[in-house]
């Protein structure tokens, strides 16, 4: 009868402490490959289950299309709250707190609805292209495993390597994808013609669709709000929270928006959309004193965004744009001039470390 030693145990123990050490790249990265191949298993089979080994249409409903968009909008999301929550389990980062949570569901949800949206697009555009094709039984359930074995992939690792710059490109890609979505399955053809809060009036898919888009990127600026502006060096102490305070008020008026629609709580959704671009005038104007270090040109740029909206609205006002037309471009300005405010940010973090 053989015994074993503690030195023993340690060493057998190691191959899985490596492969579940957060801090080692090599390991986040088998931990990505693992769920990735979970996911495709997982799916592939549930594939099989929901198509009976038969054929399906590339899109549409009941095709491979839908099912793995639909698939893939479920990995995405438990991918992402697995990854977050074991990066700081693994690293004794210390109890989390309720907006904490909230951030985690709310980066889930926005990976989610990408994954479901993208898959869904990818699925349109491949049925244009092989008018008429069915999907044979085999390749069915390959293809379903395969979308979602990828989504696992990437989203375990973008959440395992989630910082300021990528946070602000899933918003980015979040919010374009949820809004076009939203138009391309408007009930009413002619939303345009009243403006673009008319896509969450009614009560179909398309309307919660887009109402929650506007709620979880709420939720994403106010996370970005939080983090960003940690760390960056100015000459004015009381800037920073200045600026902090400016950019939740923008992440939080954008969630109301989404929480009262304008056919139902006109005068709240009125002055919340309103509030909005006032904080963000207040934010671009106040920016050069409160954060002293901000480029120049970036400074510059945020000024002409301010002026551009402005000269939208007054358009608007004598009757030569559509309010849909100034919403949309004044949207893009603003989402535009947060995300280039991050990486202005994080270089500015940057560069005092490295100094």
């Amino acid at each position: 009868m053989t015994t074993t030693t503690p030195a023993d145990r340690t060493t057998a123990d190691r191959p899985l402490a490596r492969l579940f050490d957060t801090t080692s790249e090599r390991s986040l990265e088998s931990l990505a490959l693992g769920a990735g191949a979970v996911a495709f298993v997982v799916v592939a089979l549930a594939a099989l289950v929901a198509f009976r080994f038969e054929s399906a249409p590339i899109s549409g409903p009941g095709s491979i299309g839908q099912f793995a968009a639909i698939s893939s909008a479920v990995v995405a999301f438990a991918a992402v709250l697995a990854g977050r929550y074991l990066l700081h389990v693994r690293g004794h980062r210390g109890r989390l707190h309720p907006l904490d949570h909230l951030d985690i569901v709310a980066l889930g949800i926005a990976h989610a609805v990408i994954a479901l949206l993208g898959w869904t697009l990818m699925a349109v555009i491949l049925e244009r292209a092989f008018i008429g094709a069915e999907v044979f039984a085999l390749p069915v359930l390959i293809l379903a495993g395969a979308a979602a074995g990828m989504t696992a992939y990437l989203c375990f690792y973008s959440a395992t390597h989630m910082d300021l710059q990528l946070l602000a490109v899933v918003l980015a890609v979040f919010l374009v994808f949820g809004v076009l979505a939203s138009m391309l399955t408007a009930s009413d053809p002619n939303w345009w013609k009243d403006n673009l809060s008319a896509l969450g009036m009614t009560t179909n898919v398309s309307a919660l669709a887009f109402n929650l888009t506007l709620i979880v990127a709420g939720f994403l600026v106010t996370t970005l709000a939080r983090y960003a502006t940690r760390g960056i060096p100015t000459d004015n102490p009381a800037g920073i929270g200045r600026v902090r305070t400016c950019l939740i008020v923008v992440g939080v008026f954008l969630a109301l928006v989404g929480v009262f629609p304008v056919n139902l709580f006109f005068a709240i959704h009125t002055g919340v959309a309103s509030g909005m671009v006032v904080a963000y005038g207040v934010l671009v104007i106040g920016l050069p004193r409160w954060i002293t270090g901000m480029p120049r040109p970036f400074v510059v740029l945020g000024w002409l965004f301010l002026a551009v909206t402005l000269v939208l609205a007054v358009f608007f006002a004598v009757g030569y744009y559509t309010l849909t037309a100034v919403e949309l471009v004044a949207g893009i300005l603003v989402f535009t001039w947060i995300v280039l405010f991050i990486r202005n940010a994080a270089a500015l973090e940057q560069d005092a470390r490295t100094a």
